[in-house]
């Protein structure tokens, strides 16, 4: 019998292992991190979008994207053009695609912490040292400037943020955003933002403000899994200068090639303006109201849980007062009380919970009791 090759030592996205695991098999799913996904028939409610739909050709699209939703991309970025978009399989394909354009190993990369760990892990496996700077709970989850100052150094190729970020939900202030990019100008790094929880804000109605344009070494990444509740089409998307747009491009060719014909057309329909505003509406509906549960319920159990109100998304990082370290704790939730979350430990920050408040309340109340009755056991 053959052997498996032995392979340099891999870095498993732990979050990912996790969530692809057991997000279908168990009762409560609170681990997911947008808004309640949308049923079809309420993306496709005017019935000339359904027929052509119905007669869209079973084709490959274009495979940086059809033109019409790549112009509609373009449209939600002041002076960004139709070939300055690339389409993705997700926002996760876009992060991954510019993060091995822009860097080769034994490159510096620096890293916004907590943080979606997909480029930590990502980075370390392609070779890529890996700095990182800490968000201020303290603050807010807002921005340490003296720890980015000396996280960038001269040998920074790249630096990543999220914003608005995941897990905390925090949305960088104007002052934030010029601290950060005049941290990358300084040694002539690129700055990658991801985005993609642009829409989702539950503070304001203004949508979050992009990176792209504040500096002319900028990625903005995006797609509709967070606000717009549609994370089963895959559509994501790069927005870059479009000679790095083409070469990012030139990299899905060994990965996915393109994105699906249905995707984009159903994409190009999410991205049309009333049908835009409306899933934005309805995203923040739901998390409104699963937020005002979420703040109540850590209220009534404040001597153990603790959070900051996020600015945006469908997700809360609670903090828990218990002498457990976050992935044991939801592995006891997920044993004994049949319900996911998403542990701290995964995003660089342990002792807290991220959980998704962006489903139907009586859902995410039943999750929140089952979660209470586990953790009230263990104080």
């Amino acid at each position: 019998m053959g052997h498996a090759p032995r392979n340099r030592q891999f870095q498993p996205f732990e979050l990912e292992r996790l969530l692809s695991q057991w997000e279908h098999r168990v009762e409560w799913n609170l681990s997911e991190s947008g808004v309640c996904p949308l049923p079809l028939r309420e993306l496709l409610i005017d019935p000339d979008t359904f027929e052509h739909l119905l007669a869209t050709p079973l084709a490959y699209p274009q495979t940086n994207g059809l033109p019409e939703l790549r112009e509609r991309i373009a449209a939600l970025y002041p002076g960004a053009s139709p070939d300055q978009i690339l389409v993705t399989n997700g926002c996760a394909e876009a992060n991954f695609n510019a993060l091995h354009t822009l860097t080769a190993p034994g490159d510096e990369v620096v890293l916004m912490r907590p943080n979606y760990m997909q480029l930590w892990g990502a980075a370390r496996n392609a070779g890529i040292d890996v700095r990182s700077f800490a968000l201020d709970e303290d603050r807010g989850w807002g921005l340490d400037p003296a720890a980015l100052a000396s996280a960038v150094t001269p040998r920074t190729t790249l630096v990543a943020v999220s914003n608005p970020n995941n897990p905390t939900g925090h949305i960088l202030t104007d002052a934030e955003m010029a601290q950060i990019v005049a941290a990358a100008d300084r040694v002539g790094a690129w700055l990658l933002a991801d985005e993609v929880y642009a829409g989702s804000e539950r503070i304001r109605r203004e949508v979050t403000p992009s990176f792209w344009g504040r500096y002319d070494r900028v990625i903005a990444t995006g797609g509709l899994s967070k606000a717009y509740g549609l994370p089963g089409l895959r559509i994501g998307w790069v927005v870059a200068p479009a000679g790095l747009a083409d070469e990012i491009w030139a990299r899905q060719d060994y990965t996915t090639i393109s994105t699906s014909i249905l995707s984009n057309t159903l994409a190009a329909i999410a991205l049309s303006p009333d049908t835009r505003a409306r899933l934005i509406a309805r995203g923040r509906r739901y998390i409104q109201e699963g937020f005002d549960l979420l703040a109540r319920w850590t209220a009534e159990h404040g001597r153990v849980l603790t959070v900051t109100p996020p600015d945006a998304g469908a997700i809360a990082f609670v903090r828990y007062a218990l002498p457990l370290d976050s992935t044991e704790l939801c592995r006891r939730l997920l044993a004994e009380a049949n319900v996911l979350v998403a542990p701290g430990d995964h995003f660089g920050c342990d002792r807290h919970l991220r959980l998704n408040h962006g489903l139907p309340a009586a859902y995410v109340q039943q999750g929140l009791d089952r979660i209470w009755n586990l953790i009230g056991s263990l104080t």
